[in-house]
Order: C-alpha cells, then structure tokens, then sequence
C-alpha cells in the first residue's frame, strides 16, 4: 500500500496541465505544490509520490516532474533523502498571516529571521561536496593525516591562488596564502602581528572592532559616505585601516577609484597596512565586479576571504593573502601546527575549486540571491514606497533608509511581528559622533534577504512591511 499523498490532493482541484507547453506544465505543477504547503494542505514531512508515479497520475512526461521537485527542494519546499523519497521541507511553513495574541513570549521568539550575515543552511551543495570529499580523500597524500602544517594545505592554496586571481584580480603566489578559520581568526593574527592603532570605517562589525581592541589594538572610526570610507582621514599615527571596498558593510556600495588609489598611497608612504575584508566579493548583480585593492599593491594590502557567505560559516576555512614580509610572523603567530582547520576539509575545499563546483555554486547563489534581493524591493514599491533602499548593487543585505528618529520603533515593531532584524545603528563605531568627518547617525534596518528558507520568506516580507513607519 502507498504511503504517499495522492495528486488530487496536490493540486487541490482539477488542473488542466494538458493545455500548456512543457515548461508551462512545470511551472503549473510547482505553483501548485507551493500553494499546497502554503494552505497547510501538505503539512510539512508528507511524502510525495515518486516522481514516475505522479507522471503517470498527471499524463505528464517524466522529465517535467523530475524538474519541477528538483527546483523545489533548492528552492526549500520539499527536501529529498536517499532512500526516503521526497517529502515536504520540515521547515516549509505555511506563508499566509496566522493571526495570534501579541504577547511577550511571542516577540522574544523571533519567527522569521532577516539578520544579515549567512546563507540559508539547506542550500549547501551536499552533493557536489561528498563527491569533491571523495575524490580529494582518495587522493590524499599520507601527510595530510599527520601533524597540519600552519600554512594551509599546499593543494589549497594553490587552488586559491588560480581562483582569487582569476576572479577578483588578486596577486599572488601560493606561498603568500596563509589559511585560517575565518576572517575573525585572520584579524586576530594581524592583530598580534601589525599592533596598533587602526583605522576603521565608522559603519562596521562591533565584532570586529571587539576582536581587535581585546587584543590591545584600539580603533578610530573614518566616516562613510556613498563613495565608501573616507580615507583622507588616515594618519601616520595609522598602523593599519580595515575597509571592505567591494560592497562597504553595512552600508552597501564600492570604494570610489579615487580613494582606492588615495589607501595604496597612504600605505606605501607611511609603511601602513591595508586590510581588505572581501567577504562577500563574488555576489554582484547590477553592476561588473570590482577587483581587490589587494591588485594594486600585493606588499601593502593583506586581503581576507572565507567560504561563509558563498558555503557555510561551519566549514571554517579562511584565507590571508599576504605581502610577503608578514607570511612569516603571522605563521609563526598561528603555532606550529594547524589547530584550526581540518586538513581533509581543507583538501576538500581544492577538489570542490579545482572542478569548478565552487564556480557553479557561486553562480547558483548569485541568481538566488538576486532573486531575493528583487522580491524584497518589489515588497517595498508595493507596501511601503516612501522607503528608500540602499546598497543592494552586491551582497546578501540591503540598508532601509527610515525617517530620523524612527529606528528603534522599527526594530521594537519588528520584534512584536515575530521578525529578527537589526538597526543600522548597531554598526556604529561609538567614537563616530565626535570624530569630526563623520556625518551624523542615520536612521535604518540592516535587511539580510538570504537566510529564510524559500517558503518562508514572502511572510518574512510582509511582517517587515508592517513594522515600517508610515509615510
């Protein structure tokens, strides 16, 4: 006996599929699927039938249905298990508004969440990354089980060399790659190394500031406007300036050309660093990508990079590309073996490179991504026109400009819709308002558009909507 659900109740109703052309019948048949979960008619964990059979049931060609689930589980509808079939996502959640009592323990509980920073977890190419593990552990050489090198895995570095050069313009040999954990682990090594001060943009990670100052590096923030961090600020008094010029974090936007130019001069001039936190240089969408200051000047300008935003953070994997007088104090600041990054992940991660896998996921999030970032700004033009919205040329996150005074209404109204989203003002450097350049605080909701599962995410829309001030 079947244990699956039957087409009838799929699609609700009689559906003539047999009207419409191929690509047509697919999107029919998704729609539908959707609207089902959407309904609470199939409740998360059903089993659908085997794509042959629903086929059959539909009068429609194997292939079409095959697509039709194929798109939905990477979209987050349903998730497919070998040997279990296909079923509907656990985390599918009906998208309609489900009016309950606002209480207190409903706003501590956020149920959507919009904070910036990761990828939605279910679109890890599992796949892709058991077949790079299996090759890379097959053709793993025995001292890749020994004692780990602080450098990294050659193979990974030389992976990354091809790839960072080919994709952001980076120069840089093999061996002025230093793997890491992370950005934060990478910042923590330069840290120790360079000492203090540093510059800072005034919009930025407090953790980032925290990572440093707990290592006795303090900060002082350069102001940002629509051209990125001021960097005419800079002193010789400077020991380093930490900026992200691909897409200025928080507040969106590329370093202006000029100013690129302006941080090299600075730096080589006063022997100062140039820390460039490319953490999410690979998502472009309306503009051509902007290659790494780190091209301008490889002995003055340490770039940073990691698979969090493009994988996952769990993998822990960062890279430094680093001028070559800091390679060696920085691998001797790490210890004397890897204790932070497995080997076999690390092997892994040169397969997933070298096949060009990682090219093709970079692709496949870029379209998501954009996707996400369109239906947000659709959301907006339709529920709240007299916002204004920033930074969403690149990355994973867009800046809602509010009216002054507004912000921490906002977040509160947020909070009571059972939505998780975080005000601009979270980002401001605390020396910001007396630093002279900077301009004064600015009203606004950091949106981080990739982490809700696909079914989720059109409610997650609407709750933020509701908790913007009028016009």
């Amino acid at each position: 006996m079947n244990s699956w659900v039957n087409s009838a109740e799929i699609l609700g109703s009689d559906l003539p599929l047999e009207l419409y052309g191929t690509g047509n019948r697919r999107a029919l048949l998704m729609d539908a699927l959707r609207e089902a979960v959407r309904s609470g008619r199939l409740a998360p964990g059903t089993r659908l039938p085997p794509y042959r059979s629903l086929a059959a049931d539909l009068g429609l060609a194997r292939n079409t249905v095959a697509d039709a689930y194929a798109e939905l589980v990477a979209e987050g509808w349903l998730a497919a298990r070998q040997g279990s079939g296909t079923r509907v996502a656990e985390r599918a959640v009906p998208v309609t508004p489900v009016h309950r009592p606002r209480t207190p323990e409903r706003a501590a509980r956020p149920v959507h969440d919009l904070v910036q920073g990761q990828p939605d977890p279910s679109v890890f190419p599992r796949t892709a990354w058991l077949a790079s593990a299996r090759r890379a552990l097959a053709a793993a050489p025995d001292d890749a089980f020994g004692p780990g090198d602080p450098h990294g895995r050659p193979e990974l570095r030389r992976a990354l060399a091809g790839y960072l050069a080919r994709v952001r313009g980076v120069r840089a040999a093999p061996e002025r790659i230093v793997l890491c954990s992370g950005a934060a682990h990478g910042l923590r090594l330069l840290a120790e190394v360079v000492g203090g001060p540093w510059a800072v943009e005034e919009y930025g990670l407090p953790f980032h500031r925290a990572l440093l100052a707990s290592h006795g590096v303090g900060t002082r923030p350069l102001g940002v406007d629509a051209d990125g961090a001021r960097v005419d600020g800079l002193t010789r008094r400077d020991r380093a300036v930490l900026l992200t010029p691909a897409h200025q974090f928080p507040t969106g936007g590329p370093l202006h050309p000029g100013r690129r130019a302006a941080v090299v001069d600075w730096a080589r001039a006063t022997g100062g660093l140039v820390v460039e936190d490319d953490y999410d240089g690979e998502f472009r969408y309306d503009r051509q990508p902007v290659g790494a200051v780190q091209g301008l000047d490889p002995e003055h300008v340490v770039l940073l990079g990691s698979v969090s935003k493009s994988l996952s953070p769990t993998l822990r994997i960062g890279w430094m590309v680093l001028p070559q007088r800091l390679v060696g104090p920085v691998v001797t600041a790490k210890g004397e073996r890897e204790q932070f990054s497995s080997a076999t992940e690390q092997l892994t991660l040169a397969d997933f490179v070298g096949s060009g896998a990682y090219d093709r996921q970079v692709r496949r999030m870029r379209q998501r991504h954009r996707r996400r970032r369109d239906q947000l700004v659709a959301a907006l033009e339709r529920r709240a026109p007299h916002i204004r919205v920033t930074g969403i040329a690149a990355g994973l996150h867009a800046v809602l400009e509010l009216p002054p005074g507004t912000e921490r209404s906002a977040v509160r109204a947020a909070a009571w819709q059972g939505l998780a989203v975080e005000g601009l003002a979270d980002y401001l450097h605390p020396g910001s308002e007396g630093a002279g350049q900077a301009d004064a605080p600015r009203d606004g909701l950091v949106v981080g558009y990739a982490t809700p599962a696909e079914s989720a995410y059109p409610e997650a829309l609407e709750a933020l909507c509701r908790a913007l001030p009028p016009g």
